[in-house]
């Protein structure tokens, strides 16, 4: 036994940190969040500085942090860890149009607290204590932030900003940003550090209300944190009022940091004393020979276990392994890694639901990206080596309007497909969900251009004719930009450019299917258009394609647009929430009488 500890001794210990809080419990004080001066837990969110209206907090700071150190970087190899977080907050002045100060997400080293001061100021953004020497160049207690300034001070850039904030709070780097701090708009923000390039990328929206647009904004700056961070660093938010003030509340935050192994030193083997007899020698023999041979013997049955379960395996897989790797494109994941990611498709990772099974959000630790893993459901009706065929030709597919094909994986009798992520979800979302932001104009207009784009390309440029066969707005996606990406082709088929439409099984979305397929079976580029008009409608007209409770003549979306249209009351489908300029409305003709 003695041989198996000194082994189990001289394994690799990792050291991550994972967390997601969706909201903050008074329990989580001490626990999972550590606080200081004014910062508290009111369920369910966590208060840096809270302010009411006849309670005011004038120069007061609060800080935030998360009671698990980090591993940032290991001091043997010197490798650094890739991390990532997200964080939804609000900074509310009540209607006041004067507030201040801001917040930040910061690294410092590990344990370092705020220290007690009897003057706060609020541009310290509650980082650092101290005068303004101290302010500018706080070498003697490092962090590296991301603040979120709402008050400029003379080192600031003018107006609300964020910034990158190394041991001083002038920011090493700034992009402008539009907070609606008088209302308390909900903001989000992700960032995330790659350690090979050294490069902290922050993304972050405008605080807008679901009856506004939200803009996305970016950020990054190179830097190698080992030189202005320890091994181990602590996480978490801080804020700070001045004169002015403002409620600076966190409402869910996500911490996800990459493994760093460290090879911990064997302890050494204790030396039998002299005095010790010869049968104490021999039980310590006898033990270490006794333990060594049932780790062998475990280590055989292991080995002889992962095999026959390897070769069962296999036989389920080969078939569709080699329809995916007689291509290229895609990379080949395993089904740990990106169960892993998905957090072993929790339903909070859930993105959606198709017709062929979950989307779930995931984290690659190697690319440091996110990615949707699509989890093909076991009831699934088309079979897996027609799907492995067509994913195999798709992926070759290459348009900046198309949802690009990352990988695959079939294990376990398990077929997932990794797709690019999308962070502002799909279309339809953003058309019907009152929750989210409203589509302007212009970016309806944008969406609509796009997703003609992909059609074309699809039909025409690309070497076969590639029939889509289930174009709705569910199906497409957008990108931080919002450009729309087409994406779901488990129903596409190929065409030669030469020959028209091709019988199939009826496949498609009610609403969305044109007349012809539905009562013919054929599927043609000519459906694909029909049903781009049909999505190009839900974009002008802000409704969905069926309403089953609708008057008659309103309950399908083409035959209701179609009458207005010949009454010459085409305008009025535009959805009311989009006024469209009237020196756009040419835009709208044009797309109208094109479908």
């Amino acid at each position: 036994m003695l041989l198996v500890s000194v082994f189990f001794l001289l394994i690799p210990h990792a050291f991550s940190l994972n967390f997601s809080f969706d909201s903050f419990q008074q329990s989580d004080v001490n626990v999972n969040i550590s606080v200081e001066s004014v910062a508290s837990v009111t369920q369910p969110f966590l208060y840096l500085v809270q302010s009411q209206r006849d309670q005011a907090q004038n120069n007061t700071q609060g800080r935030a942090t998360y009671t698990q150190a980090m591993h940032l970087w290991d001091k043997t190899t010197r490798k650094l860890a890739n991390f990532n977080t997200s964080f939804t907050f609000v900074i509310n002045s009540q209607d006041r149009s004067f507030f201040a100060d801001g917040m930040a997400f910061f690294l410092a080293p590990n344990g370092s607290k705020l220290p007690d001061s009897p003057k706060v100021e609020g541009g310290s953004i509650g980082l650092i204590i101290g005068g303004q020497e101290t302010l500018l160049n706080s070498t003697d207690h490092p962090f590296v932030a991301v603040e979120f300034d709402i008050y400029t001070n003379h080192w600031d850039p003018p107006g609300t900003h964020v910034g990158v904030d190394i041991n001083s709070i002038q920011s090493n780097a700034t992009a402008p940003w539009f907070p609606n701090v008088p209302e308390g708009g909900k903001n989000e923000a992700f960032i995330s550090y790659n350690a090979s390039t050294y490069n902290l990328s922050i993304s972050f929206s405008n605080g807008s209300d679901a009856s506004k647009n939200v803009v996305w904004q970016h950020l990054h700056h190179i830097v190698d944190l080992r030189n202005y961070l320890p091994p181990f660093v602590s996480v978490g938010f801080s804020a700070a009022t001045g004169v002015y003030f403002a409620i600076h509340q966190i409402q869910t935050w996500s911490f996800y940091s990459e493994e760093l192994t460290n090879i911990v030193s064997p302890s050494p083997i204790p030396i039998t004393s002299p005095k010790t007899g010869r049968n104490a020698t021999s039980l310590a023999v006898g033990l270490g020979v006794g333990g060594l041979v049932i780790f062998v013997c475990g280590v055989v049955w292991l080995v002889l276990w992962k095999n026959k379960k390897k070769m069962e395996d296999d036989e389920s897989n080969d078939d569709t392994s080699d329809d995916f790797e007689r291509g290229t494109g895609p990379t080949k994941f395993s089904y740990s890694e990106l169960a892993s990611a998905a957090n072993y498709f929790k339903d909070g990772q859930k993105l959606g639901q198709g017709g062929f099974g979950g989307v779930y959000k995931g984290f690659l630790k190697d690319s440091n990206s996110y990615v949707a893993i699509k989890r093909i459901s076991k009831d699934s009706k088309q079979g897996k080596k027609e799907f492995a065929s067509e994913v195999r030709i798709i992926s070759q597919l290459r348009h900046r309007n198309l949802v690009q094909l990352i990988g695959w994986c079939h294990e376990r009798k398990e077929l997932l497909l990794v797709y690019e992520y999308m962070p502002h979800g799909s279309l339809d979302s953003h058309l019907f969900n009152k929750e989210q932001s409203l589509l302007t104009w212009s970016i309806r207009f944008k969406i609509a251009q796009g997703l003609a784009s992909a059609l074309l390309y699809l039909h025409e440029e690309w070497e076969q004719c590639v029939v889509h066969r289930d174009i709705k707005s569910s199906n497409i996606m957008l990108d931080s930009s919002f450009n729309a990406k087409l994406g779901d082709f488990g129903l596409a088929r190929l065409v030669d450019h030469a020959k028209g439409a091709q019988t199939t099984a009826l496949a498609g979305t009610m609403g969305y299917m044109a007349p012809e397929c539905v009562t013919t079976g054929r599927a043609s580029k000519e459906t694909d258009v029909y049903s781009f008009g049909v999505v190009a409608l839900e974009i002008v007209c802000g409704r969905k394609p069926i309403i089953s409770k609708a008057p008659e003549n309103e309950i399908n979306i083409v035959k209701w647009a179609w009458d207005l249209y010949g009454s010459g009351r085409i305008l009025e489908a535009v959805d009311s929430r989009c006024n469209i300029p009237n020196f756009r409305i040419w835009k709208f003709e044009i797309l109208y009488g094109n479908l």
